[in-house]
């Protein structure tokens, strides 16, 4: 379990590797993307909190980064925060999300993106629930919901 020491250590010293990177120009991604979404992840926008469709989602399933695909957050660990953005306590895995230093806006704050692609996700902070007491505060535009099947018996 990642705790806010790591995030932090990770911010400041390096990442941890990838399982895989992609790259892709500018026109690629817009190629691919809603302006919505390239907006948030390829320029680092915000959406209008309560406004992204995963925010009132609770369904079982994996959230992948909207670019690339890559798994970055699961159902189980989402909670309600009430910010207005889909929370979760920690990545899918350790190495799925990088973290950098972020100074914008007169605030210190660590951004979120997917390591993959470096898509811009959000921000992590230190006042989520406990057992991490992490808080990744994540654009709903910036991930898609992989549902679990459920079968009836």
């Amino acid at each position: 379990m990642l705790t806010w020491k790591e995030v932090i250590n990770f911010s400041v010293n390096g990442n941890p590797t990838p399982n895989k990177r992609i790259e892709k120009t500018e026109a690629e991604w817009k190629s691919l993307l809603t302006p919505e979404q390239f907006r948030i992840t390829r320029l680092k926008g915000t959406e209008q909190p309560h406004s992204g469709e995963l925010c009132t989602i609770h369904e079982a399933g994996k959230y992948n980064c909207v670019c690339c695909k890559t798994p970055l957050f699961d159902s189980t660990i989402k909670f309600e925060s009430g910010t207005g953005w889909p929370s979760f306590t920690q990545p899918i895995r350790k190495n799925a999300v990088k973290y950098e230093k972020d100074t914008a806006f007169g605030m210190v704050r660590v951004e979120v993106m997917c390591n993959s692609c470096d898509a811009h996700l959000g921000h992590v902070f230190p006042d989520g629930p406990e057992p991490s007491g992490l808080r990744y505060c994540i654009n709903s535009e910036s991930m898609i919901l992989e549902k679990v099947a459920t079968h009836d018996n």
